[in-house]
């Protein structure tokens, strides 16, 4: 099987630093695994790799969209998929650094979301059951019947994406299963090392805070300003843009936004831990108060090469 790194882990704990001690050790080259850094112009909000961060190491999957246009798992696993094949035959480490969970298990583990054993005419008839609930009762409402049928599904789809919801309906109704957990157990794809970064859950909280601030003397209302001019877009949906649209509306003041901003972060950390923890097989490492973990993982990198 194919020898892939992957690094990943919460937001602000450390992951750009070690992806690119990791290509320039292991002649390695990047893929991006955020779900955001996909587009153009979201930089700041993001924490983008800059080109001077880059030292040099080739990066891909980075500003492949605008702000305007969507980007599904379907179209990571393909894209990174591609990518990998490319650096392998180039002689080089794919390396996939990113937090977006369900981007990496889906392509490490070809997991095949929301496939069902249905017949079209009753899809239809479903999605438009759903549809016409939709319609007399808000999305809201709609999204109340994911989060009572299949809440796994309800923390993954936000209420305004009408479209996802339904599919997601559908398929527990059609499965009696969630769109996120399929019948059939996925079978690895690669032979990857898998590394999560963690740290102290308080030393990872003022290192969201601080990176938030930073973002704000960086030009982040200014970047959340053009993105939201695209507010049906999913990239305006983003954690760092869409808690500065009351702020724009005269709704809140600048402080109330950025706090939201940095408590809508905490919260996603959270998420992606867990995700880490119980979905995925991880190599977990505190490389932010244990320093000297970083040998131990190289001598683990090693070993694994080996094999």
């Amino acid at each position: 099987m194919k020898k892939v790194i992957v690094v990943a882990g919460p937001t602000a704990v450390g992951k750009t630093a070690l992806s690119i001690e990791l290509a320039q050790k292991y002649n390695g080259e990047v893929i991006n695994g955020d779900s955001m850094q996909v587009y153009r112009g979201l930089d700041i909000g993001t924490a983008k790799i800059t080109s001077e961060e880059k030292q040099g190491v080739p990066h891909h999957l980075l500003d492949i969209r605008s702000v305007d246009e969507g980007f599904s798992v379907a179209d990571f696993k393909q894209l990174a998929s591609e990518c990998i094949d490319n650096i392998i035959h180039r002689g080089h480490l794919p390396i996939i650094v990113g937090g977006t969970g369900l981007y990496l298990q889906a392509l490490l583990e070809d997991f095949q979301l929301g496939q069902a054993d249905e017949s079209a005419e009753l899809s239809a008839k479903i999605r438009q059951e759903y549809q016409q609930y939709s319609q007399k009762h808000g999305k809201e409402a709609l999204w109340q019947l994911l989060a009572q049928t299949d809440s796994l599904a309800a923390e993954k789809i936000h209420f305004n994406n009408e479209r996802k919801v339904i599919r997601a309906l559908e398929v527990w109704q059609l499965t009696n299963r969630s769109i996120f957990d399929p019948a059939t157990k996925p079978q690895k794809r690669y032979d990857d090392f898998s590394i999560a970064l963690t740290c102290a859950r308080e030393v990872l909280y003022e290192r969201i805070n601080q990176r938030v601030l930073l973002m704000i003397e960086q030009g982040l209302v200014e970047e959340a300003k053009f993105i939201l001019q695209q507010p049906t877009s999913q990239a305006a949906k983003g954690i760092g843009y869409k808690e500065l649209l009351p702020y724009y509306k005269g709704e809140s003041s600048l402080d109330e936004a950025i706090a939201t901003i940095q408590q809508n972060s905490r919260r996603y950390a959270k998420r992606q831990l867990t995700w880490f923890r119980n979905r995925m097989a991880m190599h977990w490492y505190n490389l932010l108060q244990e320093p000297k973990q970083k040998q131990e993982l190289f001598v683990a990198i090693d070993q694994w090469l080996n094999q």
